[in-house]
């Protein structure tokens, strides 16, 4: 579907090229997470978890750094004659050459064993069992749901963001930004979830009936005042410097926030309630973070070089109340890790 992108002729051609991506993708991650589940123990289920997830950042870093060269090598390109292909425009080439790599991953993919369930799969585990357990189950559900949605809608924003506010306020060039920004991101996204994952397994080794949503807390509490340091500054370099903390702060939470969920779920019921989690924070997190902070920019600070401001003033409102959520499911979850063990 991706390589499919660089073959539209038209927005709704491209349009259902990209639906296509995002279904694809869907479909992986709630199936991975109750594998995972099932494959490791609850004291290493969110290291398991990290892992599983730092193919996310080196997958952002990678792309920023590929797509910035492969950006400034075609820049001037003139069209190309491909053959069995016909015409192809600059802008189509990076999907055309990115998009057949994923292929070669899913012949590996297919040699991965089903895992033995660790719950027995009941014939009449429906969806409206999910349902049903969930809204048994609702201070959890909605409290955590709604707390991680605010720390995705943050990260997602601030990854966005990042690197329009260093080309406009610091003047680097697409390619600068590329190469400065893509290996902060591969290497600080992926220690910051590792070391979060690391954390909750550790908290919930010595007894601690709430060690995952501890983790969300931290990172809910820090994030507000990194994002500031980082988006206030008019050193560049400094800048860049405090990208490390940021964006290590914001994927510290998430392995945990999913091992969470994999915790207090029914077997039988994981993959579908971790469909429903993901729908929730990513349409949340990828919906509404980035166009949230470029209407206060736009509208409000009636600036775009203040999308920094933009910024600092949506994560300003979305961490205290990712904190206050996650806060008050510590209690539910504490009680329903108690009744699973």
């Amino acid at each position: 579907m991706t390589a499919l992108c660089g073959r539209a002729t038209s927005y709704l051609g491209l349009f259902a090229a990209r639906v296509g991506v995002g279904v694809g993708e869907a479909a992986l991650t709630p199936t991975a997470y109750s594998m995972i589940a099932d494959l490791y123990p609850p004291r290493q289920r969110s290291r398991a978890l990290a892992l599983f997830s730092v193919g996310i950042y080196f997958g952002i870093g990678a792309a920023v750094m590929i797509t910035g060269a492969l950006v400034s090598m075609i820049s001037a390109a003139e069209v190309m004659h491909w053959p069995l292909i016909g015409e192809v425009r600059p802008w189509q080439l990076p999907f055309l050459i990115l998009g057949p790599l994923g292929m070669l991953v899913t012949i590996w993919i297919l040699r991965i064993p089903e895992p033995a369930r660790q719950t027995a799969v009941p014939a009449a585990a429906h969806f409206v069992d999910v349902m049903r357990w969930m809204r048994q189950e609702w201070p959890f559900y909605l409290l955590h749901t709604f707390g991680v949605s605010m720390l995705t809608l943050v990260f997602n924003g601030v990854a966005f963001w990042i690197p329009a506010h260093f080309m406009r306020v610091h003047g680097f060039s697409p390619i600068e930004v590329a190469f400065s920004y893509g290996p902060i991101m591969l290497v600080a996204g992926a220690t910051g979830i590792m070391v979060g994952g690391t954390l909750a397994d550790r908290w919930r080794a010595a007894g601690k009936q709430d060690a995952e949503l501890r983790v969300l807390l931290i990172s809910a509490l820090l994030l507000a005042p990194l994002v500031a340091l980082t988006f206030s500054t008019a050193n560049p370099y400094l800048a860049l410097a405090l990208l490390v903390p940021t964006l290590s702060c914001s994927s510290f939470p998430f392995a945990a926030a999913s091992a969470a969920l994999q915790l207090v779920t029914p077997g039988p019921l994981r993959a579908r309630a971790s469909a429903l989690y993901l729908l929730v924070i990513n349409l949340t997190g990828i919906g509404i973070g980035a166009t949230a902070m470029s209407m206060v920019s736009d509208y409000v600070l009636q600036d775009e070089q203040r999308i920094g401001d933009g910024v600092i003033m949506v994560t300003a409102v979305a961490t205290p109340l990712a904190a206050l959520s996650i806060e008050r499911a510590l209690r539910p979850y504490r009680e329903l890790a108690a009744r699973g063990r």
